[in-house]
């Protein structure tokens, strides 16, 4: 390779040789990063700065100009789309020769790797990968197995539960100490216990086992780790700020001294924490990789300078990071808009006849986007495109309105209007009762032959186990005390429906904190009806809400994108709508509480939404009283950070934040962040937090502790507060 670059020094020859590996299309940044010669390769790649373009161009100049074996080249990305797509740009650049290179996911290389190695583990190659549906089915047996009522948990909680253990190296008897005292959470380390030994038992693998076995094999393995070594002589990865800690680990016993680690990503992407994503393994990639070269690609393909100025002075608050600044060619300065309503329908109106005139003036509904920091909050958006005819979809997740626990609401209420029997259907075991299939084929048996309705039935029936009557009796006493309760207002209603009936301790049990989140925006949306009609009655507003639950006319393929911003990763639309960009929103609640790690994780959320627009960006916020975040709202701390230069204010409605530089928790707890702070903790200490419990300081970087609470929990990142306290402080 060094004698092919030192050619390159010749500026006539390099222009041959460069057109001959069609590479002229390549800016000096992108030219740099695909014929280095550096063994390992870090590639910071700005939002839409043609990674992909780069990635596949170094494949095909490595096989082109070194005669490399295409077998020796390895591509992991993390997506089956990422993949495909990396495999038709190298078909296209190197014809049949592109399918001798690996490009995978990394769950897909685990499988091959394992195919051919596993019998190391004493495991056999015919081992079984189980995918979540199969997750599901084999914890649906072993609640059976355990003797548990049918539902009584759901199968994805305990899917995120083992999950959460494994990543966290949490053995089933560390588990079962964790749980404490708590009936669930003991059921659920039962089950774990269960689970692993079934796994065991059948030689069947999760998606998590695939990595953890990976990864065992080539540590435990010398042999076994040469082969692969030799195998994948030239390593390139994508979206490298997603790797996590199993990942990275991976990564590293693939490394050897004699093959070539290219990594490409962008620290200021890293949106996936959640989900185990660690900004640190891209930022220290030095550190395990040395010596290291690092190239920056900062030339914008996509959006307008204003977008990308404005998007760059608000990731610039961030420390955790690598110093770039992205610049494009198209030199347009027109502003980011910036909107506040009253009130969220009014911005949702707003939006919606904007993109009514985009669309008069030529421009396709494909061509926009509508994006927001939680699901909950499309509710008013898709009631304005409904109500202007404007076809959208929802990507990422479901139409509000179709979700299973504002569906469950509107049941009850129906319920408790009507006695309609396909609502008493959804309810009568919902939370759980104990009643089975066989006793509610008995009711409607019963319902038929007397035509009674499914709830007169259960009125009446009571030729059951003394249990089943018990319940039966109390169904019908929480209908009927919820009878008298709808004079007290549509909303007053909706909350005690939400309290009596046992839906809110079931998704707090749960920990479902999303979809708390969308049965408050339900009740958001009684107050806005109620506002507009005071004197309309709980049929009213149902029948309302039945016209929104009609997909007939939503089937258009031009159609609005609607979506969070998660979702939107990867994405570009001529023009952005960023709503609801107000403090606790945008950045989240949730976040605030949790120290400044999470809250530059909000700014790098705000700034990949920022970055999916190519012409025109806005961003709108409202003001009035938010029953998810229980206070009135007030515009994001994100907005002042954007350079006045970038963006336009129009019509200020929401007051700004106050006091920019003190969060908040959930119990509005004032916290001032610090970088250089006293630490008051210790690894191993036992801590107790108002909102997430018990838990273990398990590791201690500069003023940022990670500490594994109990199920549902987890890990946490967060700095010394008020809300935190040492568990020995408590008990003396």
């Amino acid at each position: 390779m060094h004698y092919i670059i030192s050619l390159l020094t010749d500026c006539a020859l390099s222009v041959i040789i460069l057109r001959a590996m069609e590479l002229t299309h390549l800016n000096p940044q992108q030219l740099q990063a695909v014929t280095t010669s550096s063994q390992y390769v870090r590639i910071i790649a700005g939002a839409g700065s043609g990674k992909t373009r780069v990635l596949t161009s170094r494949i095909a100049y490595l096989i082109r100009a070194f005669d490399i074996r295409p077998h020796h080249v390895l591509a992991i990305t993390f997506t089956n789309k990422a993949a495909n797509e990396m495999k038709q740009r190298l078909y296209q650049d190197l014809g049949d020769v592109a399918r001798l290179c690996t490009i995978s996911t990394i769950h897909s290389l685990c499988v091959r790797m394992l195919r051919e190695d596993i019998d190391a583990l004493k495991w056999p190659k015919n081992f079984t990968v189980m995918d979540e549906d199969d997750q599901k089915s084999l914890l649906r047996q072993i609640m059976k197995d355990l003797g548990f009522e049918k539902n009584r948990y759901k199968p994805a909680s305990l899917v995120n539960y083992i999950s959460a253990q494994k990543g966290g190296d949490i053995s089933v008897e560390r588990a079962k100490m964790l749980a404490g005292t708590n009936d669930t959470f003991q059921d659920f380390a039962k089950v774990y216990e269960h689970y692993i030994n079934v796994c065991n038992t059948k030689y069947f693998l999760d998606f998590d086992d695939l990595l953890l076995k990976n990864v065992l094999m080539l540590k435990s393995f010398p042999h076994v780790r040469a082969k692969w070594q030799q195998r994948f002589h030239y390593i390139h990865v994508d979206e490298f700020q997603d790797v996590d800690h199993m990942q990275y680990e991976m990564l590293r016993l693939l490394k050897s001294n004699d093959n070539y680690v290219y990594v490409v990503g962008d620290p200021d992407q890293t949106i996936y924490t959640w989900r185990g994503a660690d900004v640190n393994f891209i930022l220290n990639y030095e550190k395990d990789f040395a010596p290291c070269e690092s190239i920056v690609l900062n030339q914008n393909y996509r959006s307008t300078k204003a977008i990308l100025d404005g998007a760059n002075s608000l990731i610039k608050n961030n420390t955790m990071r690598v110093d770039k600044d992205l610049f494009t060619d198209n030199e347009s300065m027109i502003k980011i808009e910036h909107h506040s309503f009253p009130k969220e329908n009014a911005q949702a109106d707003w939006v919606a006849k904007r993109l009514k005139e985009l669309k008069q003036n030529g421009q396709d509904y494909r061509n926009s986007a509508i994006l927001y920091r939680s699901n909950y909050i499309s509710r008013e958006m898709e009631k304005a495109c409904r109500n202007h005819h404007i076809p959208y979809m929802v990507y990422g997740g479901q139409r509000f309105f179709d979700r299973m626990e504002v569906k469950d609401m509107l049941a009850y209420a129906r319920c408790v209007l009507i006695q309609d029997d396909l609502s008493f259907l959804r309810i009568i075991n919902t939370p759980r009762r104990g009643l089975s299939p066989k006793t509610v084929d008995t009711l409607t048996s019963f319902a038929f032959e007397r035509g009674l309705s499914y709830y007169e039935a259960a009125t009446f029936y009571r030729e059951f186990t003394p249990k089943v009557n018990k319940a039966l009796d109390q169904f019908i006493q929480l209908i009927e005390s919820l009878k008298g309760m709808q004079s007290l207002g549509i909303v007053t209603f909706l909350e005690q429906v939400f309290s009596n009936s046992g839906l809110k301790a079931m998704l707090e049990e749960e920990s479902e904190l999303d979809r708390i989140e969308n049965v408050k925006e339900l009740m958001n949306d009684a107050k806005e009806f109620m506002e507009i009609y005071p004197e309309a009655t709980l049929d009213e507003y149902l029948q309302l809400v039945a016209l929104y639950t009609d997909k007939s006319t939503m089937l258009h393929q031009d159609h609005v994108s609607l979506m969070s911003v998660h979702a939107a990763k990867g994405l570009e639309f001529d023009h952005v709508f960023l709503i609801e960009f107000c403090e606790g929103v945008f950045p989240n609640e949730r976040s605030l509480s949790e120290g400044k790690h999470a809250l530059e994780e909000e700014r790098r959320l705000a700034y990949v939404a920022m970055t999916r627009a190519k012409k025109k960006l806005f961003i709108t916020d409202s003001a009035g009283h938010s029953f998810v975040l229980e206070r009135p709202k007030s515009a994001s701390r994100f907005v002042d950070e954007i350079d006045e230069s970038c963006i336009e204010h129009v019509n200020m409605v929401v007051q700004k934040a106050q006091n920019m530089n003190i969060k908040t928790t959930h119990n509005h707890v004032p916290i001032r962040l610090q970088d250089n702070i006293n630490m008051p903790y210790h690894i191993k200490d036992e801590v107790v937090h108002t909102q997430f419990g018990e838990g273990i300081v398990t590791a201690i970087e500069g003023a940022i502790m990670t500490i594994a609470f109990k199920f549902p929990h987890g890990i946490k990142k967060m700095i010394p507060n008020p809300a935190l306290r040492a568990k020995k402080e408590i008990q003396s």
